[in-house]
């Protein structure tokens, strides 16, 4: 268990903040890769690394727990659960059926008062010059291209279900951007992918949205194995 680069006690005004602000630094440890997967710890430990007393600690595991990122064992303490593919590979499924969905209904839809495609223009339709250089910014920037394409299509329970299963698959999405070639590859292919719905080629849209997120899954998958493979993971 690394030393907290932030004394967390001293950011928060009452003791639900700081359980909140202490599940949410877990949580990014765990998305940055600084609590690796299948790493063992106890509370004790993460309370000194943190700088909290024990009680914010187990509320906010016990939450990550809940939501699938951490394990317990009362023999051994906590765990970050290790990466399992085929359950990634499974959500990555989903989200195909999801936004093939919603483009094609993008596709029959007038553009011009959409205010969510409008911005997507702004932020995806620009010179290499101006693409994003920083991965945890353009990852959060892909993330809502994505989930603003499910709204857009006007299905406020869909949008639901894609922004829980976006949030689940984050953890290991932005590391897609952590190789060059792959964030200008990204703004090509949602560059196309806007191209096709205000053009409403209806069957290109929903090709290239699934080859988009099939090519990303797949960048992930070996990006992640790279990485478990590296000395970082011990």
């Amino acid at each position: 268990m690394k030393e907290a680069s932030i004394n967390i006690k001293n950011t928060a005004k009452s003791s639900d903040n700081l359980s909140e602000l202490v599940y949410q630094r877990i949580k990014n440890d765990i998305f940055d890769f600084k609590l690796m997967p299948g790493e063992r710890f106890t509370e004790s430990e993460v309370a000194k690394a943190y700088e909290v007393s024990r009680t914010p600690i187990r509320q906010a595991l016990y939450r990550l727990q809940q939501e699938g990122y951490v394990d317990v064992s009362f023999r051994s303490g906590w765990q970050i659960r290790p990466l399992n593919f085929r359950y990634y590979e499974e959500l990555y499924d989903v989200r195909i059926v999801l936004e093939k969905d919603s483009i094609r209904k993008l596709c029959q839809i007038d553009h011009h008062n959409s205010v969510e495609l409008s911005v997507l223009k702004e932020l995806w339709l620009v010179q290499p010059s101006e693409y994003l250089k920083d991965i945890k910014q353009l990852s959060q920037q892909d993330e809502d291209f994505h989930c603003a394409l499910v709204r857009a299509s006007g299905n406020n329970e869909m949008a639901r279900i894609h922004r829980d299963l976006s949030e689940r698959i984050r953890i290991i999405r932005r590391l897609d951007f952590s190789k060059d070639y792959r964030v200008e590859a990204t703004y090509q292919e949602h560059q196309k992918i806007l191209g096709f719905i205000f053009d409403r080629q209806t069957e290109l849209a929903i090709n290239a949205i699934e080859a988009h997120i099939m090519q990303s899954r797949d960048e992930v998958k070996k990006i992640t194995l790279q990485m478990l493979d590296s000395s970082q993971f011990y």
